[in-house]
């Protein structure tokens, strides 16, 4: 018996969520009491044997550069025969936008339970019972999972990444023929950028800037903390910002460690993307604004007297 941690990588690097991922499924295995497998799929030339640091001693490596990792069909056929060759009942993904794809399909392929946006381990005392958020983050639900096979979705920064010492072993799988549909014609990068997704500080601004023309201090600000940059809906609609900056319920959902909102009033569509970050930081002019009812810190002030005067304080620090 096995578990299998579906484990995403980019630009020959593993994703920092499948590396929460991995910490919470050797977690998990370790109260089941069976064996912590790491699937790569696709070509890279990320050190896989390294994972070995974050607790898992296999690593199966699907290496087909046939395979399309973006057709999310396929990886669910890749993961349904890696869990037969490996005997794994539980599978667990990144609550990614790749795994919300294929998650379903697997869930529907082993005839498995399927619990997304897990916030914890499961209670392996009450059956097993999964925590996960609701209700765009606002509360919890336990869910529990009867059926012999599980899947679960591991909501991003949920989970704390450990790391120890190790060396995992790399397996290369071969998997049945696979057919898609897909033809990727052209792949065209962002260069230069800090994933959005990934990004463990996000500096964001609203409406309350005025025009796509003082954006420079947003951007001045990200950099020198190392951060990506977001933006609300009203932001991407009106073409200031481009829209893969767009967080909130219908845009990306994010969970930095830190999130700064400038001039971002708060309206619940935009709290229901970020509110599963960890310190939330508001600048506003506007008292009243709704986000700082959720903010950690609030700083009530005109974003262009604000921002400037916190980029030369950080400039000075950094001296």
């Amino acid at each position: 018996m096995s578990l299998i941690i579906f484990t995403e990588h980019s630009e020959d690097k593993i994703k920092k969520s499948s590396l929460e991922a991995i910490s919470y499924g050797v977690a998990l295995a370790g109260k089941l009491n069976i064996e912590a497998i790491a699937l790569v799929v696709g070509p890279t030339a990320a050190p896989l044997s390294e994972l070995g640091e974050y607790g898992v001693k296999k690593v199966v490596h699907a290496n087909d550069s046939a395979i399309i990792t973006s057709d999310t069909k396929s990886l669910a056929t890749i993961i349904s025969q890696a869990a037969d060759t490996h005997q794994a009942d539980v599978i667990i993904f990144s609550n990614t936008l790749t795994a919300k794809g294929v998650a379903p399909r697997l869930s529907v392929r082993m005839k498995a339970g399927l619990v997304t946006g897990a916030v914890a381990l499961p209670d392996l005392t009450n059956e097993f019972t999964v925590r996960k958020t609701v209700f765009s983050g606002k509360a919890f639900a336990d869910v529990t999972i009867l059926s012999p096979k599980k899947i679960i979705s591991l909501n991003l920064n949920a989970f704390e990444i450990i790391k120890s010492t190790g060396t995992a072993e790399v397996i290369p799988f071969t998997t049945a023929t696979i057919s898609s549909s897909i033809k990727i014609k052209k792949v065209n990068r962002m260069a230069g950028e800090i994933s959005l997704a990934e990004a463990d500080k996000v500096v964001s601004a609203g409406r309350g800037l005025k025009g796509p023309e003082n954006w420079g201090m947003v951007e001045e600000l990200a950099t020198l903390l190392g951060a990506a940059t977001a933006c609300s809906r009203p932001v991407a609609d009106s073409n200031w910002r481009p829209h893969h900056e767009h967080v909130g319920q219908t845009g990306l959902a994010i969970a930095p460690d830190l999130y700064i909102a400038i001039g971002i009033s708060g309206a619940i569509q935009h709290l229901a993307g970020v509110n599963r970050s960890k310190t939330i930081v508001v600048i506003n002019k506007d008292p009243e604004a709704p986000f700082f009812k959720a903010a950690d810190y609030g700083i009530i002030g005109d974003a262009f007297e604000v921002v400037p005067k916190m980029i030369e304080a950080i400039k000075q620090l950094k001296k």
